[in-house]
């Protein structure tokens, strides 16, 4: 199995698993951290039953199959709408943005609650693979301070 070759996560699709707590129980018993995966027209409910079992959930922002694809913005209310999951049900669960990050909609992803951010076109198909991921840590972490700042204002901390 693949834990075996050292993975500490492993990831699984809602939509091509027909047993998901199972699945997620079997990938806990192997030391891994389990999570899930969500499509753009995948609904965020489907996870209700198996939220208190993941590490993580991973919104796919555009469609998998292949990178370059414009941002999906309404995958900025799943992130959202885990966010308040989580918050509401003291779940602990990291939310994961995969694609279409790029610094257009890397604010408005933390913003909406994304924790990890994979960013493949906006990092490689530029002409200076170094400096776009540094743009976007920048923008990320400004984002984060933002919230962080009106947070500690709110006297929520």
């Amino acid at each position: 199995m693949i834990a075996e070759a050292g993975v500490d996560w492993i990831s699984v699709h809602q939509e091509a698993c027909t047993h998901l707590d199972r699945t997620l129980y079997l990938i806990a018993s192997h030391g891994c951290k389990p999570g899930v995966v969500i499509n753009p027209a995948t609904p965020v409910h489907v996870l209700d039953e198996v939220l208190p079992l993941v590490h993580h959930v991973l919104v796919m922002s555009v469609n998998p199959g292949f990178g370059g694809q414009t941002f999906i913005h309404s995958s900025l209310k799943k992130i959202e709408s885990l966010s308040q999951i989580r918050a509401s049900h003291r779940l602990q669960f990291r939310i994961e943005v995969d694609d279409g990050v790029q610094d257009d909609t890397v604010a408005g992803v933390v913003a909406a609650g994304g924790e990890i951010l994979v960013a493949g076109s906006a990092v490689f198909e530029e002409s200076n693979p170094r400096e776009s991921p540094r743009r976007l840590l920048e923008s990320a972490l400004a984002e984060r301070t933002k919230q962080v700042e009106k947070t500690m204002v709110g006297g929520q901390l």
